[in-house]
């Protein structure tokens, strides 16, 4: 099991609608993705996560889940003891990752600030979506 730091944050929500979803989640510290390495093994890591504008949002620099989840969309969230099955599509659009990225340092501020150097200067974001989305 791989775990990740801090520095692997993550915005995570779902659809605000969509019962069930990771919106009422929003109180949780941190989750756990599951990914798919390239020889199909899972790859567990610990993320934190926040509720962002009612959509599933994670942020990654250089990670192997990271790759794993452009390589393979299909992903799993666990969270507050359920599993929730994921596609993540990465946020490309500059207006939403500046909303997620100023939302994330909102909730971790100095962690965020501190952390912010080893993801790099433009790290990845996924919207995690439901799979029958």
């Amino acid at each position: 099991m791989s775990v990740g730091v801090a520095g692997l944050g993550v915005l995570v929500a779902a659809a605000a609608a969509h019962a069930g979803g990771p919106a009422r989640y929003a109180d949780a510290d941190t989750v756990v993705i599951v990914t798919r390495d390239e020889d199909g093994s899972p790859r567990e890591t610990t993320i934190s996560m926040v509720v962002v504008e009612g959509r599933a949002s994670v942020r990654t620099g250089s990670s192997r889940w990271g790759r794993n989840a452009e390589r393979d969309p299909e992903v799993r969230l666990r969270v507050a003891g359920e599993e929730l099955e994921r596609l993540s599509r990465p946020v490309e659009d500059e207006a939403l990752r500046d909303r997620r990225e100023r939302a994330f340092r909102e909730e971790y501020g100095f962690t965020d600030w501190l952390i912010g150097p080893f993801r790099g200067g433009h790290p990845r974001i996924f919207e995690l979506l439901p799979r029958d989305s």
